[in-house]
């Protein structure tokens, strides 16, 4: 650890003077600028006096003036311990208790919020913020226990789920390599032709299912390089189109040929498109159309897919993103999720906005470079 310099350390306290004086400064002025009204009546009143009194004979007169004047200064020696008392300490005060808040006690309220005027109006409000400053402290305090808590079970789960996934995987690969060789053995007019491809595939859901799995368990980081993201968006946009051939259903494309290169692992953006893309033709029943858009907005890049179909209620909206959570019978839950971790990765989001009836919009807002620490170390 470096130790602070004689230079930082004189400049650090002359700074901390200065801030001293300017205060000291500023309690001052506001004290004059409170008094001088009250002496400039007052000398305003004197001298209207001795005009008044210059008929009297000198020695009455200079007693009066003498009396006058008396009274004007007692009259001023009031004002100040009166403003003293009734604003300059409550002022002090809460300068005191607010040097405490700088410093991370929250645990201070001001004395005079018992006073029944606009002093005591501030000292209520005062005390008021202060607490309402303890109990978000208080629920931020508890959120960030339980988000360290739910953490740390998700880690251990994610280290079970890959362990299981595993293990699982390989005797699955050789269920594969078996159902494979009695399909080429059966006639093609066996019965059992038909059970053989069902079984197929259910095999490949389950390999989907535990890719998935895996990836949310044990992310891998971006491989980041500048390149067209028109390129990355138009190969998914292609394998969509094969999942949909023997539908009615359309995806079109509108590219961005001016759009500039945007720093993107071109494998997991294409990743997460192509997800988005399954999901909207999963969501249309019928004929319909998914439009994809390529463009840029606040100098970032964005991929706007759109579809038509049934769209996604309002309560299940603010969960789409959770892990397993998913309203498909056949879906895993974790398509979404990881989506999002994997554009947030790339220091963007996915918003998402849905009718019922109408359709649904998913946009991938990307920036069009990433911090340079996050290129150096993938």
């Amino acid at each position: 650890m470096s130790a602070t310099s004689p230079s930082a350390g004189s400049s650090s306290a002359g700074s901390s003077h200065v801030e001293d004086f300017e205060l000291s400064s500023v309690r001052f002025n506001w004290q004059l600028k409170a008094l001088l009204p009250v002496v400039f009546v007052l000398l305003a009143g004197l001298l209207l006096f001795l005009v008044a009194t210059v008929s009297l004979r000198d020695p009455v007169r200079h007693t009066v003036l003498i009396g006058a004047g008396a009274v004007a200064v007692a009259i001023c020696a009031v004002l100040i311990v009166a403003l003293a008392y009734v604003i300059q300490r409550p002022m002090v005060e809460l300068q005191e208790k607010i040097a405490l808040v700088s410093d991370g006690n929250l645990d201070v309220a001001v004395s005079f919020s018992r006073r029944h005027d606009e002093i005591g109006n501030l000292g209520r409000n005062f005390n008021h913020m202060m607490q309402q400053l303890r109990e978000s402290r208080e629920e931020i305090e508890r959120l960030h226990r339980t988000q360290v808590s739910r953490a740390e079970h998700l880690a251990t789960l994610g280290e079970l789920a890959a362990g299981l996934a595993h293990e699982i995987r390989n005797p699955l690969a050789g269920i594969a390599g078996v159902i494979e060789i009695i399909g080429r053995d059966l006639p093609a007019t066996s019965p059992a032709v038909a059970v053989v491809k069902d079984v197929r595939l259910e095999i490949v859901q389950i390999n989907r299912i535990l890719t998935d799995l895996l990836e949310t368990a044990r992310p891998h980081r971006p491989q980041v390089c500048r390149s067209n993201l028109n390129t990355t968006v138009e190969h998914a946009v292609m394998l969509a189109r094969q999942q949909v051939l023997s539908k009615p259903i359309k995806i079109e494309l509108q590219k961005a040929p001016d759009l500039p290169e945007v720093e993107h692992d071109s494998s997991q953006i294409h990743q997460v498109l192509l997800n988005l893309l399954l999901n909207a033709v999963q969501a249309m029943e019928g004929a319909g159309t998914v439009l994809v858009e390529i463009g840029s907005r606040d100098n970032c890049a964005r991929v706007v897919v759109s579809d038509n179909g049934r769209g996604i209620s309002p309560q299940h909206l603010p969960n789409i993103f959770r892990p397993f959570y998913t309203t498909k019978g056949n879906g895993t839950g974790l398509g979404l999720s990881l989506a999002r971790r994997i554009v947030e990765e790339h220091h963007g989001r996915i918003e998402v906005s849905s009718v019922v009836g109408k359709g649904s919009k998913f946009e991938v807002v990307l920036p069009f470079s990433m911090p340079a620490a996050e290129v150096a170390a993938s």
